[in-house]
């Protein structure tokens, strides 16, 4: 089929993006769906079928016209950056010429945790991001282990091999040698397990699981990196770091109705006092709520 062919383009994007970038599955099929959508949306706007020429010519204001379309479909702020990103890549591919178009930006003000869209939205870009598809698990299974476990990232760089064959629930040895359990979600449980197979060193019981690119522990700082520039990709606040992923955990459960004793255990907090901080920042964004929706607010 001749890649200049429209309908050869997304199928063409699709085998460079598993080939050449060695992007995962899930990533391969969500870029090429943002590719489908963009030629759809072109070919809608323009009154005719488009092919690599015409992507060539997209413009600023086209990009923003599909976006704010997506939008009113109800993307929000952080889709709406990684499908920025991926149509960039997209364009890239096809030929054009680098388009400014700036991405959609999260309100400051007061603190709150990073929305479940925002948060799987912000590990998928770390481990779409990384330079080996073992490392993007890598990735892909600590930032899970924050947000879905609600662990420090210290507690979650800290685990053994000996954590191996998973159950139901994960012990974890946090501040003072403090442990406790923590139920383990599935994806969770399957972020780890995929990790444990892809990485090129053996698993020991009295080694660090997750490591680093030369073999060693993996650095936390390395992660921090990988969370900073992936915030960036989706607009997402400079408070947005490791630890809010953990925060947000909290203030999630919280919001569905779990009990502060329970969520102290969770978090391995020594004093109640350190879990109540979640009742005032969920509070807050009930706040905002009330204030974007009531009338007379």
């Amino acid at each position: 089929m001749d890649p200049l062919d429209p309908e050869a383009l997304a199928p063409a994007w699709s085998a460079y993006l598993a080939r050449d970038r060695r992007r995962s599955a899930h990533t391969v099929r969500a870029y090429v769906a943002t590719a489908h959508r963009l030629l759809a949306f072109i070919a809608r706007h323009r009154g005719e079928v488009v092919g690599r020429a015409g992507l060539a010519s997209v413009d600023a204001a086209e990009l923003r016209a599909f976006l704010a379309a997506r939008r009113g479909e109800g993307l929000v702020n952080a889709s709406a950056a990684r499908e920025l990103s991926a149509l960039r890549g997209f364009l890239a591919f096809a030929g054009a010429e680098p388009v400014r178009v700036r991405g959609p930006r999260v309100k400051p003000g007061v603190p709150r945790p990073v929305s479940p869209a925002e948060a799987i939205a912000l590990a998928e870009t770390v481990a779409e991001d990384a330079a080996e598809p073992w490392i993007g698990a890598r990735d892909w299974a600590v930032l899970l282990l924050l947000y879905g476990a609600g662990l420090r990232i210290g507690e979650a760089l800290g685990l053994t091999g000996a954590i191996l064959p998973l159950g139901r629930v994960l012990t974890v040895t946090g501040k003072r040698d403090k442990t406790r359990m923590v139920p383990l979600l599935p994806q969770v449980r399957d972020a780890i397990e995929a990790y444990a197979a892809q990485v090129p060193w053996g698993i020991s019981r009295h080694a660090a699981l997750f490591r680093g690119a030369k073999g060693g522990p993996l650095d936390p700082a390395i992660v921090r990196r990988a969370v900073q520039a992936a915030r960036a990709t989706l607009g997402l606040s400079d408070r947005t770091t490791p630890h809010a992923l953990r925060h947000s955990f909290a203030t999630h459960l919280l919001g569905r109705g779990a009990d502060l004793r329970s969520l102290q255990e969770l978090l391995g907090h020594a004093s109640l006092s350190s879990t109540q901080v979640y009742t005032q920042v969920d509070a807050a964004h009930l706040m905002d709520v009330y204030r974007n929706a009531h009338p007379r607010a």
